[in-house]
This record gives C-alpha cells, structure tokens and sequence, in this order.
C-alpha cells in the first residue's frame, strides 16, 4: 500500500512539473510577444517622428516668374486684384508699386505688401493666394539624346537629368558639362562638371544637386577659355535653343 501511495505521489509530482514547465513557457511567450509589441511600437513611433521632422523640414514653394497671385484686402476690395510675377521678379500693385516677390514663400510676400500698404492704408488685412504656378524645371542641351525641358519632381542631380534626357550620346563630352545658375537678372554662374566617370563611387562628388532654372550643356568637344559668371545673354553661344522646341 505504502507503495501505490508512493506512486501516486510520484506521478503528481510529475504532472505538476510539467505544468509548472509549460506555465514558465507560456510566460516567457509573454514576455517575448510583449517586448516585441513594445519594440515594434517604438519604432513606428520614431518613423512617425521622422516623417513629422522631414515634413517641416521640406523647403516651402517660393514664388517665382509666371506665377499668377491674387491679392483679397478685406476692408478695401477695391484695391483687389489678380498679377503675374514679371521677368524680373517683381509684381506690380496698384497700391505700392512693384514688389520684388520672386524666391519669397507666398506667406513672406504677403508681410512685405502689407508692409508696404501700410503706408496708405489703416491695419489692412490681406489674402494672398497662389492661383497659378510655373511647375520646377532644369534645361538639358548639348550632346544627349533628347534635349529640353526636365520637370523636377524631387530632388535631382546633373546626371539623373542628363539620364532623363536619354543619356550621353557617343559624340558627348562627358567630361566638361556646363551647369548654368542664374545668380541675378541678367547673370549666372557657370560650374565645369566632369561627368564622364560618375559612374564610380569616388567621383560621385563630381556630381551636382540642381536648382530650378539651372540649365545643363553637354559639349561635343572640349571647350577653352569657359568663364566663371557670365551674362544670360551669351547662353545662346552655347545652348542651341532649336533643341528646346518640342
């Protein structure tokens, strides 16, 4: 008898070691889902940070020639009226004149006509709204397979353009690209870019980010005497504008 209550007893032990067995790896799942679920919400929250910072980080649309703006005055609608920017970056108002808007935010253009109605009127209030606006572009000519306009939709370099505008072709000069960067009304600054081994890793800073306006010149030979600044004018020696018509 003393030994069936052994077994018994032995057999409970046994039962209770592997339920205390399994109940120590049903906590440890626990514990390894918890801080997974913990971990996996960190990191959404931190891309949602990210993606928050990135977003007041983007650089604001900045007005620019053929834009069309309209001005609302609240206690004066008389004065309201609907302008284009101008070539040379100026908007022409009624009230005060011309304004010089071009590389303003349309939030910063508004603080400078105000500050200029202010003259003439008593705490005007105004709306300035963006009706219409030229979309970013860059020009690629030269010696590539498709030249023209190129539409900058996100942040491009001088060779995902010249890719975008088909590529090199065999007659090009790679190593001696012209980047064009109007740097007033009637001048730009021009920057030599050698292109032709971009392809490898330590020539990628031969590369260059571009600006809306700028304009790419692939040569066909090697040019000398290239100026630094020069005025918008003489472009035309280099950049043949037949290739820009569609």
């Amino acid at each position: 008898m003393n030994e069936g209550a052994n077994a018994s007893v032995g057999e409970n032990a046994s039962m209770n070691a592997r339920k205390n067995a399994r109940k120590t790896s049903i906590d440890l799942l626990l514990v390894v889902f918890a801080l997974l679920s913990a971990a996996l919400g960190q990191e959404k929250l931190g891309q949602e940070k990210l993606g928050q910072e990135q977003l007041r980080l983007r650089p604001q649309y900045t007005l620019r020639t053929g834009d069309t703006v309209e001005l609302q005055y609240r206690y004066t609608p008389e004065l309201n009226q609907t302008v284009t920017v101008l070539p040379d970056g100026d908007i022409n108002l009624n009230l005060v004149g011309n304004v010089k808007v071009s590389g303003l935010t349309v939030e910063r253009a508004r603080a400078l006509i105000l500050q200029k109605a202010q003259a003439g009127l008593n705490d005007p209030e105004l709306n300035l709204i963006l009706r219409e606006f030229q979309r970013p572009y860059v020009v690629v000519a030269g010696e590539v397979a498709k030249p023209g306009k190129i539409d900058l939709r996100e942040t491009t370099t001088a060779m995902q353009a010249i890719l975008l505008a088909g590529g090199f072709t065999e007659n090009a000069h790679s190593g001696q690209v012209l980047l064009f960067r109007q740097i007033n009304g009637d001048t730009a600054e021009v920057k030599i870019l050698k292109l032709a081994n971009i392809h490898n890793t330590a020539a990628l800073e031969q590369d260059a980010q571009l600006e809306p306006g700028d304009m790419l010149m692939v040569p066909r030979n090697k040019l000398e005497n290239v100026s630094r600044y020069m005025k918008l004018l003489n472009i035309g020696a280099y950049i043949n504008p037949l290739q820009l018509v569609p």
